[in-house]
């Protein structure tokens, strides 16, 4: 052995070691498949790994007649590794080609896995085009806790909701909350009908057979689970907030009187929103509110909020909270759940107590000593477990999650004063907007904000066991 060559080959065997990950052979780093999940806490197979989504186009063609979709879906991604396959979650429905920058891709389907395979290896940093045509009758995608989601069929129309995984049962993707993108949704039906999606309506086409393309935009980046469309024969109605945010309403003739009252209060709030929480982080807002036997629950979904059956004016202060809330500051787990539904809770009692209502402190009061003269829910089981830490997918939209996520930040209230507190809810909005957040980047950011040592409150409150005591 020539003993000049012994440093070199360490140096090769060092390199294809730190690479095996990637595939080497002999001096050749190949692209390596990318993962099928994530490993998130709650929902390990959502996501997928070796990419980040920048941008959807989803065209969908869908007449309630025959409640047939059919589709594509093409996604720019970029590459965070070498690619030699990639994968997506998707349901039910039918694949009929799949396209990478333009080339057929080979692909397989294992339950709620698409995997790819472009004709080439795409190179770490590679931005791509995938293209999907599919088609078929969706089904919907049952949640752990026993509630549907995905695409539900109604008497006149659909709509289409996603928290926490139902989007893959309408529309291949990358379906995790740390993967926001912008989105453009084109509807097509029948004549008669109204598609509406997230973002800013960006036209309305009549095409031939009849039918209307409903082109829809969202500019600011969403969480796959926050992106709706729905059909039906909505009353439309459109407005401006006093700061310029455009209004859409769409809602079914049926819910119209029975729901114009609270949507009426939508710009009020949308104004003390951008007062207590900073300025409103979209260009639009709105509502979708679909039949009442559609859905078992309302759902934030971005800039237009779903309701199923005419809302009262806390559960539109509830959705349009999370637009702040879980939409802009999106978690990046479903284990921060209490980010979203503690925030907006809170951000009920705080738009009682600015209204001559029950104040946020004899709200707590009430769930500490279940008093329910001050709030009919104050004997729910808000202690059942620490709202940082559910017990399991089933239980993260349990009353502990919007209770007690609110009774936390009540605490660091009490702990810090309004002025700090406030500070806080805005500067966390502001400093997270349209980004995502962990549990442990907003103790951090809380510590650091209001100067206190808020140890206590996240021992006792955020991760506690057993029903914490009044505060002395």
């Amino acid at each position: 052995m020539d003993h000049r060559a012994v440093p070199r080959l360490v140096v090769a065997v060092l390199l294809c070691l730190a690479a095996l990950a990637t595939g080497c052979t002999g001096a050749t780093v190949q692209g390596r498949p990318g993962a099928s999940g994530l490993r998130d806490p709650y929902f390990p197979r959502a996501g997928n790994g070796g990419y980040q989504v920048e941008h959807y186009a989803l065209d969908l063609d869908y007449d309630p007649a025959d409640g047939e979709l059919r589709a594509t879906a093409v996604l720019t991604a970029r590459a965070e590794q070498g690619l030699s396959s990639f994968n997506l979650d998707f349901s039910g429905l039918k694949v009929e080609e799949v396209r990478v920058d333009g080339v057929g891709a080979r692909h397989n389907r294992t339950g709620t896995e698409l995997t790819v395979r472009p004709a080439e290896d795409l190179e770490k940093g590679e931005v791509f085009r995938t293209e999907v045509d599919y088609r078929g009758r969706p089904k919907p995608v049952l949640d752990p806790d026993g509630s549907r989601e995905g695409w539900i069929a109604t008497a006149d129309g659909a709509v289409a909701v996603g928290e926490p995984v139902g989007s893959m049962g309408w529309f291949p993707g990358n379906h995790h909350p740390s993967d926001k993108a912008t989105y453009d949704v084109t509807l097509t039906v029948p004549n008669g009908y109204e598609a509406v999606s997230n973002g800013e309506l960006a036209s309305r086409t009549e095409v031939d057979g009849g039918r209307t393309a409903f082109a829809w935009r969202s500019r600011e980046p969403v969480a796959s689970y926050l992106v709706t469309a729905a059909v039906g024969r909505f009353e439309v109605a459109t407005g401006r907030t006093p700061s310029g945010v455009s209004v859409y309403h769409a809602v079914s003739p049926g819910e119209a009187a029975g729901s114009e009252a609270a949507l009426a209060k939508t710009s009020d709030i949308v104004e003390w929103g951008s007062r207590r929480f900073g300025p409103y982080p979209f260009g639009t807002v709105g509502s979708i509110v679909m039949p009442s036997e559609t859905l078992a629950y309302a759902l934030e979904t971005q800039t237009k909020p779903v309701y199923s059956g005419a809302p009262d004016e806390l559960l539109v202060l509830h959705e349009l909270a999370h637009q702040w809330f879980g939409n802009s500051v999106s978690p990046k787990s479903w284990k921060d759940m209490w980010l979203n539904e503690g925030f907006a809770t809170y951000a009920e009692w705080l738009w009682a107590e600015d209204h001559g209502g029950v104040g946020a402190q004899r709200r707590f009061d009430a769930f500490l000593t279940g008093d329910t003269s001050v709030d009919a829910a104050a004997d729910n089981d808000w202690a059942a477990f620490p709202p940082a830490d559910p017990p399991g997918a089933e239980h993260i939209s349990d009353d502990p999650v919007y209770t007690r996520g609110a009774m936390v930040l009540h605490r660091i209230r009490q702990e810090v004063g309004d002025e700090k507190f406030f500070d806080l809810l805005r500067g966390w909005a502001t400093d997270h907007r349209h980004g995502n957040a962990s549990t442990a980047d907003f103790t951090a950011y809380a510590q650091r904000r209001t100067g206190h040592d808020l140890k206590k409150v996240w021992d006792v409150w955020l991760y506690g066991e057993g029903r914490p005591k009044a505060p002395r």
